[in-house]
């Protein structure tokens, strides 16, 4: 167990899940050095808005916003995000993730996370079936209409049964 982990567990006999995940994030050394910023986290955890401001922090040479930046901020939402959301009976990992530069960000930028039910439920199903399967949930990084986009990150996230998992991790032990 992580020590964010730890801090979670405990922090939830005082304060909800979203409140913790919002607060958590943004005092984390970890994610604060992104820039990124959560600022709404839906009670239930199925949608999440983050931004990333324009600063000396993140201002690159030519005055956008560093690409590591944009990508920082995303990346670790998606995945920690599901793991609060469908709970401990399953093991969930970043597997791979891209970045899609479309123009250079030189102003505030924001992103959503959003996870729908039917999804949830079809997640659920599939490792039912399956016992390990991965998913793509793409994210747009926008100004604050979202009229334009700045870059796209699709991140592949890989979603296990826990037994399943720790039998095949065992079985990788046994054959080294």
């Amino acid at each position: 167990m992580s020590i964010y982990q730890k801090i979670a567990k405990i922090g939830l006999n005082y304060f909800s899940k979203a409140t913790l995940f919002k607060y958590g994030f943004n005092l984390s050394p970890m994610y604060k050095r992104s820039t990124g910023k959560i600022i709404t986290v839906s009670e239930d955890l199925l949608n999440i808005t983050i931004k990333i401001p324009l600063s000396y922090k993140n201002r690159n040479y030519v005055n956008s916003i560093f690409g590591g930046s944009l990508f920082a901020a995303v990346d670790p939402i998606p995945m920690i995000q599901l793991m609060n959301i469908i709970g401990d009976d399953y093991v969930i990992w970043d597997k791979h993730a891209e970045i899609f530069f479309k123009r250079p960000a030189k102003e505030d930028v924001y992103a959503e996370f959003t996870y729908e039910q039917e999804e949830l439920e079809d997640i659920k199903n599939r490792v039912i079936r399956e016992n390990e399967i991965e998913i793509i949930k793409t994210t747009r990084v926008t100004n604050s209409n979202k009229s334009i986009i700045f870059c796209e990150v699709k991140k592949t996230i890989y979603v296990a049964n826990k037994s399943f998992y720790k039998e095949k991790i065992k079985r990788r032990k046994i054959k080294v």
